[in-house]
């Protein structure tokens, strides 16, 4: 008796395995953050395909592997709160239309008042366009500041479900307009500005860069105060971005995440993706407009399956041939996640490959190679 009950129950156990957990990991994944985008019933269907199932859940645990950042997790906390470093920067400064705030960081050597104006960089974070927060990226401010002998702003921005897409442009280009007005009292230079961004916080700089250059309405500034911002940003560095959304919309369909995702949310749907693509909009440029769109950095690791690495070689090859200036880094074994944690702590593995790169980029925009 003890024997078959061994044989009924391995097989039970091993069929819980296989399936009950996948399905129970997917289901509730869909059930938080989206079914599937279909009538009725057959949103059930198509969420219940076992293919979306296991894609599903291998994606859901691959996140798992964020906990080896807790120890990193617990030292941005306790430097953002511990006061003593407000020496460093400053903390909840509110800007643009919709009140929200930005911390700016000195560098430890230059940049303060009574000092010759320095660069600005402007650093615009991730997260999928619909979480992220500024303080989050503390340490990496203050180690860029050091770095890039610069001033780096860290803004938020109103991520979805507060707001689309546009709204994020929006918040972006107010916090350029507010950087352009703040200069004598922060000391920098707001004709030298330079936007870092990573995964959707490039798209993001990309795409707030072209509306800028293309003067569009929805933005809500006046066409000279968006040319003269325009004309400010010097260049774009772009970290494992998105440049086009159609793309890594079928990136994200081949690891079953489209629907849970909020990228085509935070779009207003599938039909605006052309819209908010940078590819897009610079194949829709006439040659003025090219002329004045700003040189792009773009730097993208090899072991990226978030962001598959083509989305910063295509956008490159295109760059190139509108004669566009463009730098392409491929960096071996970087994944999405290690791109932007590791210019947090000097220490970790690929601090000083990516700030390499970062730097020789930002002194070439600068024009100080």
């Amino acid at each position: 008796m003890t024997t078959l009950r061994y044989h009924i129950s391995l097989p039970v156990a091993v069929g819980a395995l296989l399936v009950g957990l996948p399905y129970s990991i997917s289901l509730v994944a869909q059930w938080l953050y989206g079914w599937p985008n279909k009538p009725g019933y057959k949103k059930y269907i198509e969420a219940l395909k076992p293919r979306r199932i296991y894609c599903l859940t291998r994606a859901v645990l691959e996140t798992l592997k964020y906990l080896q950042y807790g120890k990193l997790y617990f030292q941005w906390r306790s430097w953002y709160k511990n006061d003593e470093n407000r020496k460093h920067y400053e903390k909840g400064i509110i800007f643009g239309r919709r009140g929200n705030k930005l911390d700016l960081y000195y560098s430890p050597s230059v940049g303060r008042i009574g000092d010759a104006p320095v660069p600005l960089v402007v650093f615009i974070y991730g997260g999928a366009w619909g979480s992220g927060d500024r303080s989050i990226y503390c340490l990496l401010a203050r180690q860029m500041a050091e770095e890039l002998r610069a001033t780096v702003i860290c803004p938020d921005y109103c991520t979805y479900p507060k707001g689309n897409v546009l709204a994020m442009v929006q918040d972006i280009a107010d916090c350029l307009i507010w950087a352009r007005e703040s200069e004598k009292t922060c000391n920098f230079d707001k004709d030298n500005i330079v936007l870092v961004g990573h995964s959707a916080g490039a798209h993001l700089c990309a795409l707030t860069a072209l509306f800028l250059i293309d003067a569009r309405d929805e933005l809500f500034i006046e066409t000279s105060r968006q040319r003269d911002v325009a004309a400010t940003i010097r260049g774009v560095i772009g970290l494992s971005g998105v440049y086009n959304i159609l793309d890594h919309y079928e990136h994200e369909q081949t690891r079953a995440v489209e629907y849970v995702s909020t990228m085509h949310k935070a779009m207003n749907g599938v039909e605006n993706f052309p819209y908010y693509s940078p590819t897009h909009i610079l194949e829709s440029f006439s040659q003025d407009k090219l002329k004045r769109v700003p040189p792009f950095s773009l730097l993208h690791g090899t072991s990226d399956i978030i962001v598959p690495v083509a989305s910063s070689t295509k956008f490159s090859e295109l760059l190139t041939s509108l004669s566009v200036t463009a730098s392409l880094y491929l960096l071996p074994h970087v994944d999405h996640t290690e791109m932007v944690t590791d210019l947090m702590v000097p220490g970790r593995r690929f601090y000083h490959s990516v700030y390499g790169c970062i730097k020789q980029e930002h002194n070439k925009l600068m024009g100080t190679c």
